[in-house]
């Protein structure tokens, strides 16, 4: 599986009242909580990014509380893959039980600046950063931990409970 979009960065410590607001809590329609994604981190995040562009973030990103309601927004808003240096373990959990692709690379993070091109292959976990036309950069790419066969079936079917309900009806 391959994704390509534009790099947005954010901090270290992202938790996910940043992701997705508690105020926003009283409904889980994923339609509803893109419209407020990354809200307290960028205001403007959701009216600059374009489905498939990729979050890049420092450390710890996703802490807080437990709510499977942050990579459901992630991921309804049509970013394609998060690129962190490390992830709260609930968080890293959620976001395969909901079909939100991660990655862990601090390499990656610390090369990647916001508008990079950014190309993700989860079968090798490789990360691209295209060539930059702005600072006239040669592409590099880093390794990240492949995603298990297991995984990338969980995002392909779109998360857990899809995978769940596809095997009960194939036996």
């Amino acid at each position: 599986m391959k994704f390509k979009g534009k790099a947005w960065k954010f901090s270290a410590d992202i938790d996910t009242d940043q992701i997705i607001p508690a105020r926003y809590l009283n409904t889980s329609d994923p339609k509803e909580l893109a419209r407020h994604c990354m809200e307290d981190a960028d205001q403007q995040f959701v009216n600059k990014m374009k489905p498939g562009d990729i979050i890049v973030a420092d450390k710890n990103f996703g802490c807080g509380s437990s709510r499977e309601h942050a990579p459901i927004a992630i991921k309804a808003v049509g970013v394609s893959c998060v690129i962190a240096k490390s992830f709260a373990r609930i968080f890293y959990r959620n976001s395969f039980n909901m079909g939100l692709p991660i990655l862990e690379c601090p390499e990656a993070v610390d090369a990647i600046k916001e508008g990079d091109e950014v190309e993700i292959d989860l079968n090798s976990g490789e990360i691209a950063i295209m060539q930059s036309q702005i600072e006239n950069r040669k592409s590099q790419i880093f390794k990240a931990q492949a995603i298990p066969p297991f995984m990338q079936e969980l995002i392909n079917t779109g998360g857990l409970m899809k995978w769940v309900k596809k095997k009960v009806k194939t036996g």
